[in-house]
């Protein structure tokens, strides 16, 4: 089994689900943006990185190396914005984010 693979698999006591990968994903962000202004906002699945969290470009690169790190090379947060236009990444929501860390996770891992 690869890195990849080990850490996409998630583990019987931490499954990969989208309720836990809300919940990964929103502890994440509050550290990102600060726990205490973050206190204050709900992290749900409709929750906008713009509008809601008004995230700022600095803060989507810790949260891609955090991703990463939890998640494994396999989620490309910084590529898979990076595929986005400028109204889409405006528009994105914590759910989106949910969505395509779960979808990563259910792909076949390659060498």
């Amino acid at each position: 089994m690869n890195e990849r693979n080990e850490l996409h698999q998630g583990s019987e006591a931490n499954p990969i689900t989208y309720e836990n990968v809300l919940a990964d994903v929103g502890s994440m962000i509050r550290g990102v943006i600060g726990e205490d202004w973050a206190e204050e906002i709900p992290i749900e699945m409709e929750t906008s990185f713009s509008k809601d969290l008004e995230l700022e470009s600095i803060e989507f690169v810790a949260l891609a190396e955090q991703l990463k790190a939890r998640f494994g090379k396999g989620v490309d947060f910084a590529g898979w914005l990076g595929s986005m236009e400028l109204e889409q990444i405006l528009q994105l929501r914590v759910g989106q984010l949910v969505e395509f860390i779960v979808r990563c996770n259910s792909e076949p891992a390659t060498a």
